[in-house]
């Protein structure tokens, strides 16, 4: 099969190999799905330039996400059959060096969903990381019907995802952005109050919306944004916190925080237990059936423009997730 691997850690065009790898076979409890898109989050091109963690593998398949059909079913697995549309997540994680930058992949049948017909592929390969984390971090304490949630970030690819996932969750939805342009992409997913934070009091603006302030928040910079976050938490209110883009070390008020009876929650989705991976990917199926979902697809290329994928995502730019076709 043709694949865009790397035996070191550095920069992209310096390190990503594109050729023939063997085609792996589905193993007990597997599927071996023929990928038609590779979804690329920030965290693939840190594990590629090794900014995190050092090289786990002596060969590593890029990308963790994709979205094809299953061509093979292994040994006791019997969620699909050959020929069902399926997305994934985790694909190059915890004990999997081989990720979705190639034709075929071979991994649990846990880690794969079913794709509605009407949800292209490079869409598919959007679903994955981002809105897999979108749903644990809204829905991992139960429903959230009548919450007024803020999600920071609302034009992010976990953000875009939070925002339709709240309002489906049946919340009240407050986001923060940092452009005009990424206003109207978060006013589009459903928030109920924009807020640019570049040039708004954030503070003033929710406590204005909302005078009980924030039940529920999906946290994309925890160390930058705590001093704030503080100052907007109800009673009883929960923190989501997926990264944090400023300070890694924040010091947080404890007596406020005590004083709301506030709980922060931190998640990485490959660490998460498998029974609440379920229930996200339950989630996930159900709220895809439920009408049209916006999926953003910030820009596509070819698989041995692996490394231009990775660079567009590097840039910061990017407004969605950057897709890689697998099938070109």
């Amino acid at each position: 099969m043709k694949a865009v691997w790397y035996d070191k850690q550095g920069p992209a065009r310096e390190v990503f190999n594109y050729g023939d790898l063997p085609t792996p076979e589905a193993g007990l409890g597997e599927v071996r799905i023929k990928l038609e898109a590779s979804g690329v989050n920030p965290s693939d091109t840190y594990r590629r330039a090794g900014t995190i963690d050092p090289m786990e593998y002596p060969r590593v398949i890029a990308n963790s996400d994709g979205a094809g059909f299953v061509d093979q079913v292994g040994s006791g697995a019997k969620r699909f059959k050959i020929g069902d549309r399926v997305w994934l997540y985790n694909g190059q994680r915890n004990g999997r060096a081989f990720g979705t930058a190639a034709e075929y992949i071979a991994l649990d049948e846990n880690l794969v969903t079913p794709l509605p017909d009407n949800v292209s592929f490079a869409a598919g390969a959007t679903l994955g990381v981002p809105g897999m984390t979108a749903w644990i971090c809204l829905f991992h304490a139960g429903p959230i019907d009548g919450q007024t949630v803020l999600v920071t970030g609302g034009a992010g690819a976990v953000g875009h995802y939070a925002i339709q996932l709240a309002k489906w969750g049946g919340a009240r939805v407050i986001t923060t952005v940092s452009t005009p342009q990424k206003a109207k992409i978060a006013q589009a997913g459903g928030a109920d109050l924009v807020i640019d934070y570049k040039r708004e009091d954030v503070v003033a603006r929710v406590v204005s919306f909302s005078p009980k302030c924030v039940g529920w928040i999906v946290e994309v910079d925890c160390g930058g944004n705590i001093s704030i976050t503080e100052k907007m938490l109800a009673r009883f209110s929960t923190i989501a916190v997926y990264a944090s883009k400023g300070d890694l070390a924040p010091k947080v008020t404890v007596r406020m925080l005590s004083g709301k009876n506030a709980t922060i929650y931190f998640m990485q989705l490959p660490l998460t237990p498998m029974a609440l991976q379920r229930k996200a990917q339950a989630g996930m199926a159900e709220w895809l059936t439920g009408g049209r979902r916006i999926h953003m697809v910030a820009a596509q290329f070819a698989l041995k423009e692996t490394a231009e994928a990775h660079l567009a995502v590097e840039a910061g730019t990017k407004l969605g997730t950057v897709v890689v076709d697998c099938a070109r």
